[in-house]
């Protein structure tokens, strides 16, 4: 696909021909990349920090390092879950540096209430939502990541291996571990 050909139809290629015409010179591939990967990066970061300017930091930072490292990218872990990565270890390094682990309340971005849904429905669903933000800040770093590649992100275990640099069988096991840890924090036992 020549220059011409390709300005009005980025949206239609796959992640892998974007970045192929990346590496070919055409750098509107790898905005459009960004396009596609950026709000999700964010979401993530948000959620790892709890801070709006750290997590658009981060944000920046992950796509350039991932505009870096793209001309000798190969893919042995699809485009998306490979921006994971870079997001997941930046945050992981400036959490660690910072010694703090944060998360951003999840009503605070999310609308979970059932539009049809009464004033004592949507209490209802704001109190679990409350419950369940706490009780996410109680578990401990490793087990919050998973849950959040897991039921936030809907990353498979092979992808969350990869994010994270574990087998799948690990993944299995620490997504395991950290529901019944976030049960017995909800049940009031830990």
């Amino acid at each position: 696909m020549n220059k011409s050909e390709s300005c009005g139809s980025w949206q239609q290629l796959q992640d892998d021909e974007c970045i192929v015409l990346f590496q070919r010179g055409e750098q509107e591939a790898f905005a459009e990349l960004v396009r596609r990967h950026q709000n999700r990066i964010f979401r993530f970061l948000l959620r790892m920090t709890g801070c709006r300017e750290e997590a658009l930091e981060l944000t920046q930072e992950t796509m350039f390092k991932a505009f870096r490292a793209l001309p000798g990218w190969r893919p042995d872990a699809a485009f998306g879950t490979w921006l994971f990565r870079i997001a997941s270890n930046a945050a992981t390094d400036r959490l660690r540096r910072k010694k703090v682990v944060k998360y951003v309340p999840i009503e605070a971005h999310m609308d979970f209430t059932d539009p049809a849904a009464g004033p004592d429905d949507e209490l209802q669903s704001a109190q679990r939502v409350r419950i369940l933000e706490a009780a996410l800040q109680r578990l401990q770093e490793d087990y919050r990541q998973v849950l959040l590649l897991r039921e936030i992100e809907e990353m498979s275990y092979a992808e969350i291996g990869d994010v994270l640099g574990l087998r799948e069988g690990t993944v299995k096991s620490r997504i395991a571990r950290a529901r019944q840890a976030l049960l017995e924090i909800c049940k009031g036992r830990i």
